[in-house]
């Protein structure tokens, strides 16, 4: 009865929203037995379970806050390590791309390569020669008399310098070409010899000193390249 005339008497001052699921909750429904019996009017109670029902809301929000805060942390610290693992393996590709020189002839930059590993990959002669700027004595060399059809390579890096067909016999006593494949080969001014300079010739791939250039030689281009056969690898021409 008490129930019945709750409803009856409120239900046109109070909102849809006092009606609502969470206002039946029980801890509403014990204040309205207990306000009862204090003898407060019906609106006293109404208007009592109502605090008490947002109360409890109020409190059931914090703990889903600090839950959804708690997977955020969660999610957020997993990420961050998930980041960080592909940022080691982006790093570790990197670090293997970055191979030694040698292993890709032409394509990369040699200045990195220490003298020590230029020991290790050259024979003497060929060191003091290619990388000392030295210079073989006349008629000693592999390739002075050389005439088998193939192209002359850096021994450093393996780019190809001289086509076997530009190569002619200049009485020099070192293996001389007159022209070089494309801009494989470049020059510069040497000055070692006092009043005497002279344009030293490298390879344009690992600056290695081949030899030097002249302006005495056969046609069509006019140029003696005389070039120390400890710079050049020959490689045949297959047939």
């Amino acid at each position: 009865m008490t129930v019945m005339m709750i409803s009856s008497t409120c239900a046109g001052s109070l909102s849809p929203r006092l009606l609502s699921a969470d206002y039946m909750h029980r801890s509403v429904a014990n204040t309205i037995v207990r306000q009862t019996n204090s003898l407060k009017t019906t609106r006293q109670i109404f208007l009592h379970g109502y605090s008490e029902s947002k109360t409890w809301a109020s409190s059931s929000c914090s703990i889903c806050s600090i839950g959804v805060i708690r997977k955020l942390y969660s999610w957020n610290s997993r990420r961050e390590k998930d980041q960080k693992s592909h940022r080691q393996m982006g790093s570790a590709s990197s670090s293997s791309a970055e191979k030694p020189l040698g292993d890709l002839p032409g394509k990369m930059d040699y200045s990195g390569i220490s003298d020590d590993e230029w020991k290790k990959r050259l024979t003497k002669n060929q060191y003091e020669i290619t990388r000392k700027k030295g210079t073989e004595r006349a008629f000693t060399g592999e390739y002075c008399n050389t005439k088998i059809d193939g192209i002359y390579h850096c021994v450093c890096c393996d780019t190809p310098l001289f086509e076997s067909n530009t190569k002619f016999d200049s009485g020099t006593g070192w293996p001389s070409y007159y022209d070089p494949i494309g801009n494989n080969v470049k020059s510069k001014m040497d000055f070692s010899i006092i009043l005497m300079p002279r344009q030293e010739v490298l390879c344009e791939t690992c600056d290695a000193h081949l030899g030097h250039v002249f302006d005495d030689g056969p046609p069509p281009t006019g140029k003696r390249y005389c070039i120390n056969s400890a710079s050049l690898k020959l490689k045949p021409r297959k047939e």
